[in-house]
């Protein structure tokens, strides 16, 4: 097979950032995906309708002229997080997902939430009204291993929150281990995201040769086992999972820093990255149902109409993004992948 067409596909879990960046990074977003899960992790956060409002505005007027994207915003959950606010938020389609991030766990978390018993009320809410809950799952104590901090999570706080709320819809976001693989399948009302970094790179990627700093990113990228058990969850076709890039991009001068930003800026190559991973393991025909199916299934809303067509054609990813002040690397930069998308 030289080619295959899917119906357009979603980006259910990237970062758009603000500003000039976000004047950079969004048309790559919205050229390949209809449609995007926004994160609020902005500075500040995106914590009320209003907020949300605004943000999507300043995204629809970043897009280019002949772009057909919407997108789907978050609220960012705190320790004080109004139960009726989310909902209020939620009906009036100011938000279609509330976002968890557990207080200093990634960028940009600070204001986060510090011990989710803080928020029951809200989750509580988000069950009964359908809510859909996007969690980043790590804990955040410093004697658990970094490399730990997912499956730690499972344990510590995601088992009890889903038996406390049984009917609550949770998207488990950019799963990197095989214990999040198997959570994922046992919960029933659980999904998960997956990125396609964490389905080409393990751990081995941030020190090969000295250290990467374009490949950390958080939840850190983990050992082959765990890269393994996440190709072989999406070649199973199960609808649990669904792409979700996590594309966080970061300006080079904060990536080569003496304390780097985590993020991986995917958002040019993520689709035919995944085509690459999904060729690569036989299973090209469960590429459409990962990328424009199971995500809207999930979330209740219409699969899209359009089409993309992808080839076998590789290509040399571009070594640099020029923003207006500030320069970003795209992941895989300057290799060459082995699809492209038909009108790039």
């Amino acid at each position: 097979m030289n080619s295959i067409t899917i119906r357009k596909p979603d980006d259910w879990h990237v970062h758009l950032r603000d500003g000039a960046m976000l004047d950079a990074v969004l048309p790559f977003t919205a050229r390949h995906f209809a449609r995007a899960i926004v994160m609020p992790n902005l500075v500040p956060p995106v914590v009320t309708p209003a907020d949300a409002i605004a943000y999507r505005n300043r995204i629809r007027a970043a897009l280019p002229p002949d772009a057909a994207f919407e997108p789907l915003m978050t609220a960012y959950l705190t320790d004080v997080t109004s139960p009726d606010e989310i909902e209020r938020g939620y009906a009036e389609r100011a938000f279609v997902a509330a976002k968890l991030y557990p207080a200093h766990a990634t960028t940009n978390s600070a204001y986060g939430v510090t011990d989710v018993r803080k928020i029951r009320g809200v989750l509580a809410r988000m069950e009964r009204i359908g809510m859909p809950l996007l969690v980043h799952g790590e804990v955040t104590d410093p004697a658990v291993d970094i490399f730990d901090r997912e499956a730690v999570f499972i344990e510590r706080v995601l088992s009890g929150l889903v038996r406390e709320h049984p009917g609550l819809k949770v998207v488990f976001e950019h799963v990197t281990t095989a214990e999040a693989v198997d959570f994922v399948i046992r919960a029933a009302t659980v999904a998960a995201t997956v990125t396609p970094h964490h389905l080409m790179i393990n751990r081995n990627a941030i020190f090969a040769g000295g250290i990467r700093p374009h490949m950390y990113c958080l939840p850190v990228a983990k050992r082959e086992k765990h890269r393994l058990a996440l190709r072989k969850a999406i070649a199973s076709g199960s609808p649990k999972f669904f792409l979700g890039t996590d594309s966080a991009p970061h300006p080079i001068s904060a990536k080569e820093a003496e304390c780097g930003c985590a993020g991986i800026f995917n958002a040019p190559v993520a689709l035919a990255a995944y085509a690459q991973v999904f060729d690569e393991d036989g299973v090209l025909d469960k590429l459409e149902a990962f990328a424009s199916e199971n995500g809207p299934r999930f979330y209740g809303l219409p699969l899209n109409n359009g089409r993309v067509t992808l080839k076998r054609t590789p290509h040399k990813v571009a070594t640099r993004i020029d923003t207006v002040s500030e320069v970003v690397r795209p992941f895989l930069a300057g290799e060459q992948v082995g699809w492209t998308i038909e009108g790039d």
